[in-house]
């Protein structure tokens, strides 16, 4: 069922629902006050016919018999009726079958009300000089029936037009809400992997609608820089990848292509060794990379303090350069232990800090490297400041781009993975990465790494 159907449905049965309930109100207390204001006019009949009948004086009884006459209108089928009452013991009128509890109560109350069909009787208790009796007017409710009737007629032919009215509206105003949503699904059905820079029309008002366009184009900048990001990617790495391959298969095409000293053979395989390690290089970095592409689920997750982290990652590098220049800033250490405590994996942050530092050597010339640990409330930071050849402004939106190399790094051999696969780390740690340049003045990189 389409939604529209169902705030069709839904709209109208609460509204169609909603005016038989305040109908069928109407009618169940326009019914009551009938029978009410029927009542009343017997009882004021009964009064009058008792004193018109059993006047206290003789001149009351032309007086009221005059008022009965002249003002008030002879019901339809209207009988009057005279029960003695003594000792609480009432004459019955064999034309009347009425209950013994209605006789009881007009003799309590003075007053008593009977309905027998469309017949209805009031009974008052009126005392004089004759004594006391009981006096009962009767008469059909002719009146009552032909105006319920005429306010049934009118208000079914209400709800029916009210019904047809309310029905037109909800089938206009489910067209109208469900427009601009129409309108998108004609647009999201133009948009395929060919044209992922066609966007949704987003209208200048504060709607849900509107959020739901904003979110949608949102979504497609995100799927439009992820399909121009994996195509780089294919891209760079089929060039980086068939670069080794190519000079590999040359070099050993033309070591095999006629007998060469053996000065040559060494030559050859030396060369092909570089590729082949360079080979081996590219393809462990783009390991490295698809692997931290993961959420973080499938890793294994532990209590790291991220001092000893700093630690792990000097020897490291003591390691691979013994004769580097880096130190350890102890200055912005924080005094509380418990703030330095992070959750994560250690060897994935130990990996990403590593090509950070390895950048840092290489790009400043093996200048003084510093590392310094600082941590607030709510997160820590490790800070890697050098003192090499900078990144150009124009190139630092790019930095985390796999194989992209900055434009002054030509001198300096590298593949562009190690920025990515830090940055993938630490976003895997829902950290991030902070760079701060300046060209022939160093490079501050600062990654936050939440406690």
């Amino acid at each position: 069922m389409k939604i529209r159907t169902k705030i069709l449905l839904v709209f109208a049965g609460l509204t169609i629902s909603t005016i038989l309930v305040m109908t069928g109100l109407v009618y169940y207390f326009a019914n009551q006050h009938s029978f009410e204001d029927f009542y009343k006019r017997l009882e004021i009949r009964a009064y009058l016919a008792a004193r018109a009948t059993l006047p206290n004086y003789e001149s009351d009884s032309a007086i009221y018999n005059e008022i009965r006459e002249e003002h008030l209108e002879k019901l339809p089928a209207e009988k009057e009726y005279f029960l003695a009452v003594n000792n609480n013991t009432v004459t019955k009128n064999e034309q009347l079958s009425l209950p013994d509890t209605f006789y009881h109560q007009v003799i309590r109350e003075s007053k008593a009300t009977y309905r027998e069909g469309d017949r209805f009787y009031e009974g008052v208790l009126y005392k004089s000089k004759q004594g006391v009796y009981i006096v009962i007017v009767s008469a059909i409710n002719q009146y009552s029936v032909e105006y319920m009737a005429w306010l049934r007629k009118l208000l079914l032919i209400c709800a029916v037009a009210s019904s047809v009215i309310l029905i037109g509206a909800g089938i206009f105003f489910s067209k109208y809400i469900l427009k601009p949503i129409r309108q998108m699904m004609v647009q999201v059905k133009n948009i395929s992997s060919r044209n992922l820079h066609l966007r949704l029309n987003v209208e200048n008002s504060e709607d849900e609608i509107t959020d739901l366009a904003t979110t949608f184009n949102n979504m497609l900048d995100r799927l439009e820089t992820a399909f121009e990001t994996q195509n780089n990617f294919v891209s760079n790495a089929s060039h980086e990848l068939g670069t080794p391959l190519t000079a590999i298969i040359g070099e050993a095409e033309l070591a095999l292509n006629k007998e060469r000293t053996p000065a040559h053979y060494v030559y050859s395989l030396q060369n092909i060794l570089s590729e082949a390690e360079r080979l081996e290089h590219i393809t462990r970095s783009l390991l490295h990379l698809a692997q931290t592409g993961f959420d973080g689920k499938k890793q294994e997750w532990e209590d790291i303090r991220t001092d000893e982290l700093l630690f792990n990652v000097k020897r490291t590098i003591d390691k691979m350069y013994p004769d580097n220049h880096v130190e350890i800033d102890y200055s912005l250490f924080p005094e509380e232990e418990e703030k330095l405590q992070i959750s994560g994996n250690m060897q994935l942050l130990e990996l990403a800090l590593t090509n950070i530092v390895v950048n840092a050597i290489k790009y400043s010339d093996n200048k003084p490297v510093s590392i310094a640990l600082a941590a607030t409330e709510k997160k820590n930071i490790i800070i890697v400041k050098d003192m090499g050849i900078g990144i150009p402004q124009g190139d630092l939106p790019y930095i985390f781009s796999p194989f992209f190399r900055a434009s002054n790094t030509s001198k300096f051999k590298g593949y562009g993975i190690g920025l990515p696969l830090a940055m993938n780390i630490i976003r895997m740690h829902k950290g991030d990465i902070i760079v701060h340049s300046e060209v022939d003045h160093g490079t501050e990189i600062r990654v936050e790494l939440p406690l």
